[in-house]
């Protein structure tokens, strides 16, 4: 490894928390561009489409998605503090919670209020959620 790619490396770990190394290497230069250049952009695009087309799709996936799967992607901010199947742990069991009780508290949280003493632990976690996230999130906490 040259001295470029340790520094690369160390910088990758201390500073963005994963080794940039690996960004750089796949079979399509990964996340650095400019390593994909000529036959490589060229199969990249013949294998994806683009990037337009990438978010073409992950934007069709989005809208065919249940509000229980849209749900799941974003409870995975919540398993640290509630448990993967909403047992509790650091933050309150969810599992079994209404949902209309979920919605009125991460709104709440959403705009600062407080329920208990790990409230603020909640307000950067609801602080971006939209009623339609928060709606979706509840839903799929319905299925544990």
């Amino acid at each position: 490894m040259s001295t470029h790619s340790i520094v690369l490396t160390l910088f990758g770990v201390l500073a963005v928390g994963f080794p940039l190394w690996a960004m750089q290497n796949n079979e399509h230069g990964g996340g650095n561009t400019h390593l994909c250049v000529d036959d490589c952009y060229n199969e990249w695009y013949e294998d994806t489409g683009g990037i337009v087309e990438i978010a073409r799709a992950e934007a069709a996936a989005k809208a065919e998605a249940s509000p229980e799967q849209l749900g799941e992607a974003a409870y995975i901010g919540c398993v640290a503090c509630h448990g993967a199947g909403g047992e509790g742990g650091v933050g309150p069991q969810l599992a079994g919670t209404p949902s209309a009780d979920i919605e009125a508290a991460l709104k709440l949280y959403r705009e600062g209020g407080t329920r208990g003493a790990q409230s603020a632990l909640m307000w950067t976690q609801s602080k971006e959620m939209t009623d339609a996230d928060i709606s979706n999130l509840a839903a799929y906490i319905q299925t544990f």
